[in-house]
């Protein structure tokens, strides 16, 4: 009885709680285990709505039972506090991506599909492989500036270039020589019966020469007033056509598939020339148009 009634008068005065101790210190008291874990699970439950994918808690509590004045609070987010200290966030991001580069990034799966939605629908005369990646990062400030506004820009003036470089769909990456236009779309000259339907562009004999894009060469050979000539098909009923020199260079003309930038030929003076020179003219639907509105803008 009377370590009932001793009992009793104890419990009327304190309260059996649990001491939390984190990395050896004593942080303050809640009032169960269980319940301050489950608090735990909810917080990081939390956490998960946002972008953040992981959390690595490495103050990990321990815990001990304590009798304290009734009267006294426990301090539950306090020590949720103390914990956080030393937990780390592994942050989810989207990459919008243009042929698998990553151009981009925003924050969510539903903003990155909405933006990539957008941008198909507003760039819709181009071929775009337009993508999202799933990507982790422990940087909080890349998560910050991983904006909607941000990745819409960026996505906008690289989409805007490859547009103005792009005939009928296919996108022209490169120029095929460095050089001096010295003849332009449409020039009367002597040395032709006709307008030009192409671009010269002086350069040194045995420059090399690029295909513009993605193709199939199906012409390699001599043919009349252009000489050498080269002829690649970038596909939706785009080619084009360049003059090219192959006596004493023994540049090899690669067969079939090439890639943008591959050297497909050397510069050298064959066919109506005056000089060592690459001939490149566009063709859309075997229409030439104007390889400066493309390839050599403001040149």
């Amino acid at each position: 009885i009377a370590t009932i009634i001793i009992t009793l008068i104890t419990l009327s005065k304190y309260k059996l709680v649990s001491l939390v101790t984190i990395n050896g210190e004593e942080v303050g008291y809640v009032e169960s285990k269980e319940k301050f874990e489950q608090e735990i699970d909810n917080y990081i439950s939390d956490l998960k709505k946002t972008n953040i994918a992981f959390v690595d808690i490495e103050n990990t509590p321990k815990y001990g039972l304590r009798l304290i004045n009734r009267n006294e609070n426990t301090n539950e987010n306090t020590i949720l506090s103390k914990m956080e200290e030393g937990m780390k966030f592994t942050y989810r991001l989207y990459a919008i991506t243009l042929d698998g580069e990553e151009k981009s990034k925003v924050n969510t799966l539903e903003e990155a599909e909405t933006l990539v939605a957008d941008l198909k629908e507003e760039y819709n005369t181009l071929e775009l492989n337009i993508g999202i990646k799933e990507l982790y990062t422990e940087d909080m400030q890349e998560c910050e500036s991983a904006t909607v506004k941000t990745a819409r820009n960026s996505m906008t003036q690289e989409l805007d270039i490859i547009e103005n470089k792009s005939i009928n769909g296919v996108y022209l990456a490169c120029v095929p020589v460095s050089g001096v236009i010295t003849s332009r779309f449409g020039a009367v000259e002597s040395i032709r019966d006709h307008t030009h339907m192409g671009i010269d562009i002086g350069a040194n004999y045995g420059t090399p020469i690029k295909a513009v894009a993605d193709g199939t060469i199906t012409c390699a050979e001599e043919w009349g007033g252009y000489g050498n000539l080269v002829v690649i098909d970038h596909g939706n009923g785009v080619e084009s056509y360049g003059q090219f020199e192959v006596n004493g260079k023994k540049v090899d003309i690669p067969s079939y598939l090439v890639k943008a930038g591959d050297v497909i030929a050397a510069v050298g003076s064959t066919g109506n020339s005056t000089g060592n020179h690459l001939h490149f003219e566009l063709r859309n639907n075997g229409v030439q148009a104007n390889p400066e509105k493309y390839v050599y803008k403001g040149q």
